[in-house]
């Protein structure tokens, strides 16, 4: 009984600590997203500067990843050569900033509900690149799940009821950028035995998303903002806001590190539907039949996608028995990578 009940409460102390994680990662994930839609829509905090919020962010996690490698020490550094960083990391950070900056321009204009039902196409976007740049080989059962996927995402958008086809292309131009950052992950960082975790991460590519950000923002928001007296920054909004986005970070690092990606696919579906329902039942965001419908056929197609890389992940998991063992922590890493690159959520650095 000791041996017993000490294996029994082992196993429900991991248990309960995974469900922690799941939950931690959900809520702060479900508060990033509303309070950026706060900040940026017009009709609630109305300050409608997305590249403005992203310099905000980029900042703040820049000083804080230096400050937790450099100044404590609690994470260890990783080397990246000169070379490394401008070929690899450079072409990371510029198509993060693309796609952040999309992203929350589209908060702008589309409904925390609609937002949710667009992302479910990221598994398709990931995919379809894959196969573009000859990562992923054609899979015909694949792609008729993609294409039932953007059926149930394209019956979504006819039936939302305030559709705005400017907000539908930038959320589909971040998801093609971010799509294409996690294909590049993989081909230019991976393949070469470089795994960042949210943190480095930061260190590395939060700098960079910022450089690029200046030049749009110089061009477009800041003669807006220069000319806008009655501004005046709120320290513990944004404040509050962007620790929120670096929260999120540490967030995926404890879900992933200490469960798996696939639990995070799960746990990000669960945030989807709790979205919508706060879009709906909080914001009072209008969430037609038609828009559940779409959804659902959508949902239904990322899980057997989901079901899909479970049984990939089981023989892979076979695989490392059978292989030697110089191999299995290349095997691990590699599965890892291919598990985050299937939902878009997180993956390491969310804003």
């Amino acid at each position: 009984m000791g041996k017993g009940g000490s294996l029994s409460g082992g196993v429900l102390r991991k248990i309960l600590l995974s469900y922690a994680y799941v939950g931690i990662w959900i809520f702060l994930s479900f508060t990033v997203i509303v309070f950026n839609k706060y900040i940026l829509d017009r009709k609630l905090y109305g300050w409608p500067y997305p590249i403005s919020l992203t310099l905000i962010h980029m900042s703040f996690c820049s000083a804080l990843a230096f400050l937790l490698i450099n100044v404590f020490h609690l994470v260890d550094p990783v080397s990246i050569s000169r070379e490394l960083f401008l070929t690899s990391v450079v072409p990371i950070g510029a198509l993060y900033s693309l796609s952040l900056w999309l992203s929350n321009s589209a908060y702008i204009y589309l409904s925390v509900s609609f937002i949710q039902m667009l992302k479910a196409l990221m598994p398709v976007a990931v995919y379809s690149i894959g196969v573009a740049l000859r990562k992923d080989a054609f899979n015909t059962r694949t792609m008729v799940n993609m294409l039932s996927i953007s059926l149930g995402v394209a019956v979504a958008a006819y039936g939302e009821a305030k559709f705005d086809a400017w907000g539908v292309t930038l959320q589909l131009g971040a998801l093609v950028f971010e799509a294409t950052r996690l294909v590049m992950i993989q081909i230019l960082l991976s393949s070469k035995g470089i795994n960042l975790n949210p943190i480095t991460s930061l260190y590395y590519i939060a700098p960079c998303c910022f450089v690029f950000l200046l030049v749009p923002w110089v061009l477009v928001e800041y003669p807006i903002l220069r000319d806008n007296s009655s501004f005046h920054l709120d320290f513990w909004v944004f404040g509050a806001n962007a620790f929120c986005a670096f929260a999120l970070n540490l967030a995926v690092f404890l879900l992933v590190g200490k469960t798996s990606a696939l639990t995070m696919n799960v746990a990000g579906v669960v945030k989807d539907w709790l979205l919508i329902a706060f879009s709906w039942s909080i914001i009072k965001d209008m969430v037609t039949p038609i828009n559940l419908f779409g959804y659902a056929l959508a949902f239904l197609g990322v899980g057997y996608y989901n079901y899909l890389k479970l049984q990939a992940l089981k023989a892979k998991e076979a695989q490392k028995k059978a292989a030697p063992e110089g191999n299995d922590e290349e095997a691990g890493q590699l599965l890892e990578v291919r598990e985050l690159e299937g939902t878009g959520e997180k993956k390491a650095f969310q804003t």
